[in-house]
């Protein structure tokens, strides 16, 4: 995967189908800014591209098989690189 943008929102999608302002918020929360729409939908358009999302007609965006398989191998990376991310949660605090 080319980054955790596209990581995050592949994670975003895999529990629940969500709009892109949906996505938006989901990241305002999770990092206390807003991304601006020229960051979100490209790479949203690039997922779709590549077949590891669709749309529907409510412009609605969901994981396809191959979006799950992407996911869980991005998630072993994830874990694989991160795999103190409980310690270093706890350093930081």
């Amino acid at each position: 995967m080319k980054g955790y943008l596209t990581y995050l929102i592949l994670w975003n999608l895999s529990q629940t189908p969500m709009n892109g302002a949906q996505i938006t918020r989901e990241f305002e929360k999770r990092r206390g800014t807003k991304p601006s729409p020229g960051t979100i939908y490209p790479a949203l358009k690039e997922l779709k591209t590549k077949g590891l999302i669709t749309v529907d007609d409510k412009k609605t965006y969901s994981l396809t098989i191959d979006g799950e398989k992407e996911l869980k191998s991005a998630c072993k990376l994830f874990c694989k690189i991160f795999y103190d991310a409980e310690e270093m949660s706890e350093f930081c605090k």
